[in-house]
């Protein structure tokens, strides 16, 4: 039987007892089944990442993922309408998806922002973004309708994952910190 633990103030997670890290529900609805092969793809080929929702707090995900990413040599440009102006990564922090300076080299639009915030953003970023290949939504954000408007455009759609993460399964950095990647390489 399963039990919950907390998942975040907003909400709650199911585990199957016995597997702390397995998540029954996503596995059975079919999410998270992004081959490595995609991730790995969609990891090299992107050079410019729009990051929606970034904090200048530090001690946020979104900032520290976002500063990783520069740190792995992507172009990060900010936006966040409640930071909009102020400096972050040496960036100036757009409002808008349609305010960003280099709109015509981003590749990836990263969205931290809650489910329900997701429709406009999708929209915003495939008419203002004409170099668009994927959306990646954060852990924990998902929406299939929005997932599907990008879809039928022709761009990649990454829901529920988190691209430091899978930057550091698939290109051996997790292993350094002992954990079992599932990727097998003669990296220590």
């Amino acid at each position: 039987m399963p039990f919950t633990v907390p998942r975040s103030i907003t909400g709650i997670r199911r585990f199957t007892p016995g597997c702390p890290f397995f998540d029954a529900g996503d596995v059975l609805a079919g999410r998270m089944s992004y081959s490595d092969d995609l991730l790995r793809s969609v990891l090299k080929s992107t050079r410019s990442i729009a990051c929606v929702g970034v904090s200048t707090n530090p001690v946020r995900p979104s900032y520290f993922v976002a500063r990783y990413l520069g740190l792995k040599g992507y172009k990060v440009a900010p936006v966040n309408p409640a930071y909009a102006g102020q400096r972050l990564f040496g960036n100036v922090i757009s409002p808008s998806l349609s305010d960003v300076p280099e709109r015509d080299t981003i590749d990836m639009v990263d969205i931290f922002r809650r489910s329900e915030a997701v429709p406009p953003i999708v929209e915003e970023a495939l008419a203002a973004l004409p170099g668009l290949k994927t959306i990646w939504m954060q852990i924990g954000v998902e929406h299939e309708a929005a997932a599907a408007l990008a879809q039928a455009r022709g761009i990649t759609v990454i829901q529920n994952r988190c691209p430091k993460i899978e930057y550091q399964r698939l290109f051996g950095e997790l292993r350094m910190g002992g954990f079992a990647t599932g990727v097998i390489s003669s990296k220590l």
